[in-house]
């Protein structure tokens, strides 16, 4: 009995201990994965003990949507992958391949031969390559008459409108007003035409030419005359100002066609990169001729930021991918990028060949796509600080001064209204001493000073000989 009870009682032992240990190997948390990258701007970048950047806001947004926890650590030898002459891979690639790491997160190139070695997710960026360079070197020549493009079509015929009828105002006002022309028979009006024409051409260029008017009214429709010309002159030279300044930042070398048929500015790429093989490799005679320049040159930068430094010594274009290029003109507003870009390619991340987690992190990236978090991310680290420098400047509209417009209107309508008033004023004055019609007063003197005084002196020259 005592046996029987000895071997159920170690029977239960062995039940009990089994069923822990199953226990503890269901409760066994995964390994956490192990990750390597790259130290560059914005991707990843050193903050305290810690890194941050936009791989690794992507890296924490891909292990929350998909639940898996991750050891960062930074590639060894600080590069991105590239096949030796014995064949081996190095950098993150490399350490992929050999199982170091199960996954690289970087601004990881998709190319045929990385594809080859390791497996790579859907793209998260796509870009291209381009070139930057100084400047200054880069401007070109503007056309002869760019100046005027400052205002708009509309802006401009409204100008010279508003100068017409001023013009004309002025002339009126001084013919009309008896306080600027009281003997219109026996004096002569220095408000001619012409001179009107010529009188606010001299207010609007700051410049003055007498006489001016005495009048009330005509020192009103003056004063309007200039405020609108300081208005617009203001206008003027604040967008000849952003003008000047936005003219630099065109380039006289705008594609990659433009940089090989010169050889006045020197160009390069990072010596080994997929920018590089890009050139190397391709059949168009005009990438031909930029990978033969520069192995002939040996114009090559061994990395980014000696690339960056050469172009803002200047005389030196640098070859780049235009994601990295754009950050790059965002911290250094004397570097402007081509707006030609070529052999567009994506970031992706490599997994060893075979790697389960491929199919739901190209999902995962999708996903981020779509809802608009890659965007964000990117105007997060893509910030610029050039902003208000890189403002164009745009032709001025006549909308954008129409309150401006809207006051000369009004002065011009109340300065010729008050000459009118000063010449009913004057003929009522008359009329009471004459004890005749003011109406009639008013017409006449109209007359006198709006008709034709060589009629008036041929008529008495003929009357005088007849005596």
């Amino acid at each position: 009995m005592q046996l029987v009870e000895y071997s159920r009682m170690a029977s239960l032992g062995l039940l009990a201990l089994t069923a822990a240990l199953l226990a503890g190997v269901c409760t066994a948390e995964p390994q956490p994965l192990k990750v390597t990258t790259i130290k560059q701007e914005p991707y990843a970048m050193s903050k305290g003990t810690e890194l941050e950047g936009f791989c690794i806001d992507l890296l924490s947004a891909l292990a929350s949507k998909l639940g898996f926890k991750y050891e960062l650590h930074v590639v060894k030898d600080g590069r991105y992958g590239a096949k030796n002459e014995q064949g081996t891979w190095n950098g993150m690639i490399g350490e992929v391949f050999r199982r170091e790491a199960d996954l690289a997160v970087a601004p990881l190139t998709l190319t045929a031969s990385r594809e080859a070695a390791v497996d790579m997710t859907k793209p998260f960026m796509q870009t291209g390559l381009s070139f930057i360079m100084r400047k200054d070197i880069a401007s070109d020549d503007s056309q002869y008459l760019s100046f005027l493009n400052l205002f708009s079509t509309e802006m401009w015929l409204g100008i010279l409108v508003a100068y017409l009828l001023t013009s004309f105002c002025i002339y009126l006002a001084a013919r009309i007003s008896p306080s600027e022309w009281e003997k219109p028979q026996a004096d002569e009006n220095q408000f001619t035409l012409s001179h009107s024409f010529w009188y606010t051409v001299g207010a609007i260029t700051l410049q003055g030419a007498g006489p001016h008017p005495k009048a009330l009214s005509g020192r009103l429709i003056t004063a309007i005359w200039w405020l609108f010309s300081l208005m617009v002159l203001a206008c003027y030279f604040a967008n000849l100002s952003a003008w000047l300044h936005s003219d630099s930042n065109q380039l006289s070398i705008k594609s990659f066609e433009d940089l090989a048929n010169q050889n006045i500015i020197q160009y390069g790429t990072i010596k080994g990169s997929s920018s590089l093989n890009f050139f190397k490799n391709s059949n168009n005679p005009i990438y031909r001729r930029v990978y033969e320049n520069m192995e002939r040159q040996q114009s090559y930068a061994q990395s980014m930021d000696e690339g960056v430094r050469r172009a803002q010594e200047g005389n030196y274009a640098f070859i780049g991918e235009s994601v990295s290029l754009d950050l790059v003109v965002a911290r250094y507003c004397n570097l402007i990028r081509s707006p030609d870009v070529v052999g567009m390619r994506g970031y992706s991340i490599a997994a060893p060949l075979g790697s389960p987690l491929m199919k739901n992190l190209s999902v995962a990236i999708l996903q981020l796509s779509e809802s608009g978090e890659l965007d964000y991310l990117r105007s997060k680290w893509w910030a610029s600080s050039c902003v208000a420098e890189n403002a164009q400047a745009s032709p001025l509209k006549a909308s954008s001064l129409k309150g401006v417009f809207l006051l000369l209107a009004l002065g011009l309508g109340l300065g010729v209204a008050m000459a009118l008033m000063e010449l009913a004023a004057k003929s009522r004055s008359i009329a009471n001493t004459q004890q005749k019609s003011c109406c009639s007063i008013w017409l006449t003197e109209l007359s006198q000073r709006f008709g034709r005084k060589e009629e008036k002196t041929s008529s008495e020259t003929e009357e005088k000989c007849k005596a």
